[in-house]
């Protein structure tokens, strides 16, 4: 099932035109799946939502580079790279029953792209490797409806755009590959959630108090240049998760489509809540020199083969999968049927922005 689900995700790339990415970093089991965020809510126990998080063991509330750098074991496939990456959990909605159980999915596939043109190949001097500290997150938890229109080009459209899905059929005559939100059908294949994260930095700010001021992203999301005021071009991040939403076709009308059952953790059933974090745990010199000598068109480095750079190492999946630590918060998250969201995520459809509430003002 993992290796199927990561098949989708390249034959996607294909599809989209962004499979020259130069290094891939696949998650396949997660590490943990709770509420915990060290990024938007360092030090709180619980946090707002559900997350699905992947990478270093050392994952806590209160995580810094240099805990997580200790990290015994990382759940994915890179070494060097003790970061940690955690987006939202999605649910199935049993409208009748009114009850909420897991979508199983093929883990995270995180695409490290040489893009922009601060990039060697594109004329510029070279990307940098994310600093020590580093840290940033790519969505709006609270988002509900679409606010910009497409192209435009501000940093607002940019963002908006940068989270996107894809709706895998087994034929291209289906509707429904690609949008913003949710589709309205069933998707065969999976559910393919993207994440565009910002690739220009200000130079400065490890982080910033919204957790992405500090960042922005190219002129044309894939590529192109960095506003003024963030002149540092960084790695661009790539999620890719797949959702196999098709386990549950039978139990939902699969032709109406208004009647799309699936839900995030944040009490979303638009879809536009879908976000990821990113908590820098690589180890520095080993991703500036991957960056500086490994995207070579003469050999298997510029093709997007992680193995073919020296500087990084790649390990079994069995390996990853057997990286594991036991969940902070004592509340049932999956494998079994739940009478309500985890935390207090009442359904928000919009279309203003969802309050997202915590434990402790949570409505009656």
């Amino acid at each position: 099932m993992l290796s199927t689900a990561f098949s989708y995700l390249f034959v996607t790339l294909i599809m989209s035109g962004t499979a020259h990415a130069w290094f891939r970093v696949a998650c396949t089991n997660p590490l943990v799946q709770e509420r915990v965020d060290p990024i938007v809510q360092p030090g709180v126990v619980p946090s707002q939502h559900v997350h699905t998080i992947h990478g270093a063991s050392n994952f806590a509330p209160s995580a810094t580079y240099d805990s997580v750098r200790a990290s015994s074991c990382t759940s994915c496939e890179v070494t060097q790279d003790l970061s940690n990456y955690w987006f939202p959990k999605l649910y199935f909605h049993d409208k009748t029953a009114n009850t909420y159980e897991e979508v199983a999915n093929g883990g995270l596939l995180i695409y490290y792209q040489n893009r922009g043109d601060g990039d060697v190949s594109n004329g510029g001097t070279g990307l940098k490797a994310f600093p020590a500290g580093f840290r940033m997150i790519s969505g709006n938890p609270a988002l509900r409806t679409k606010k910009y229109t497409e192209g435009e080009g501000s940093q607002g459209e940019l963002a908006e755009r940068a989270i996107q899905w894809s709706c895998l059929r087994y034929t291209t005559n289906s509707s429904g590959y690609d949008g913003h939100g949710f589709p309205t059908t069933d998707c065969e294949a999976g559910f393919n959630a993207r994440i565009h994260m910002p690739a220009c930095w200000d130079g400065q700010n490890l982080d910033s108090p919204d957790h992405r001021s500090h960042m922005a992203f190219l002129s044309g999301l894939d590529n192109g240049d960095c506003p003024s005021d963030h002149p540092v071009y960084m790695m661009k991040l790539f999620y890719e998760v797949t959702w196999n939403v098709h386990d549950f076709a039978s139990r939902w009308n699969v032709n109406d489509p208004t009647a799309w059952p699936f839900v995030y953790a944040t009490g979303d059933p638009t879809g536009y809540s879908w976000h990821g974090d990113f908590f820098n745990g690589w180890d520095t010199t080993a991703l500036q020199n991957a960056i500086d000598h490994c995207n070579n068109p003469n050999d298997q480095t510029g093709s997007g083969v992680t193995e073919a750079c020296s500087y990084l190492t790649v390990q079994s999946a069995t390996t990853a999968n057997a990286c594991k630590i036991d969940p902070i918060v004592n509340e049932p998250v999956g494998g079994q049927v739940l009478s309500k969201l985890p935390g207090c995520n009442p359904l928000q459809s919009g279309p203003g922005d969802a309050t997202l509430y915590t434990d402790g003002n949570c409505p009656s």
